[in-house]
């Protein structure tokens, strides 16, 4: 059992009889009447995104989930090929676990979610930034940054994502995984 001040991104609950994880959380105490907690709960099951206010101090079931780290191997028609890195065992999920599943490369590590009563798998967390090479991208007309203008970069994983005007094709660059947006230029 853990209340409303125990709240965390990444936090598994029970409600209605489904387990969520906690997406996002905000607690706010307006100047007249109780405090509450506003959520967007993520089910693990379908994937549904819905939004939830619960009053301060309420009491919630949290489910025992162990978060293990997996390398992803391959995919095929039966799913993503995951393999763990302290026992080598290995596990097949449906593309359906993993979000964003396209800026995977092979070799990546990624968190496995797990029930702990029951070992059935919840989800699949990918890392919060991958490293990728731009394979194909238009080049930048010169005198085109009067704002902060974007075009579209496909990048070694067959994706495409909005870059800057500056990132040329073999730059590598680091995506973050949650929004597919561009954070940074790498070097090397």
């Amino acid at each position: 059992m853990a209340t409303t001040a125990d709240f965390r991104n990444g936090m598994v609950i029970e409600y209605n009889n489904d387990l969520y994880t906690i997406v996002q959380f905000q607690h706010v105490k307006p100047g007249k009447g109780p405090a509450f907690v506003r959520t967007r709960l993520k089910n693990v099951t379908t994937g549904k995104v819905l939004e939830n206010t619960f009053n301060s101090g309420v009491k919630v079931n949290v489910a025992r989930v162990e978060r293990r780290p997996h390398q992803y191997l391959y995919n095929d028609d039966l799913g993503y090929h995951l393999m763990h890195v302290e026992t080598f065992e290995q596990i097949t999920v449906p593309e359906s676990m993993l979000e964003n599943s396209d800026l995977l490369k092979e070799g990546d590590i990624v968190e496995v979610v797990v029930h702990a009563e029951t070992e059935n798998v919840l989800l699949v967390d990918l890392p919060v930034n991958v490293v990728m090479e731009v394979t194909y991208s238009e080049p930048g007309l010169r005198g085109d940054t009067a704002t902060n203008t974007l075009k579209p970069a496909t990048i070694e994983s067959g994706s495409t994502i909005m870059v800057p005007l500056f990132v040329n094709t073999g730059d590598k660059i680091r995506i973050d995984t949650r929004d597919r947006s561009y954070i940074e230029r790498v070097k090397g």
